[in-house]
């Protein structure tokens, strides 16, 4: 499954905004320097999914704020109700 995921690095928390449009909107602690935010969005999003982060891998936009991920192990709709939930 591929989700697009807009992320704000550099918040408070590690946060789930909103899921609109199919686009997963996140708040991120690390800032995005070296990589530090696309790690941290890959273990958050693992974490709240409940799978490994090997099943998570940046698609493109490993240097923008708009990021496609490829996520393995979870359907879709099973992605829809942990993340509507949280």
């Amino acid at each position: 499954m591929i989700i697009k995921v807009k992320i704000i690095p550099k918040s408070k928390v590690n946060q789930i905004i909103s899921f609109e449009e199919d686009t997963l909107k996140i708040r991120i602690k690390a800032s995005p320097e070296k990589g530090k935010a696309n790690k941290e969005l890959i273990r958050f999003i693992a974490k709240s999914l409940s799978i490994a982060q090997n099943r998570i891998s940046i698609v493109s936009g490993h240097t923008s704020r708009l990021k496609k991920l490829q996520i393995g192990g979870i359907s879709k709709k099973d992605f829809t109700q942990v993340i509507v939930n949280k």
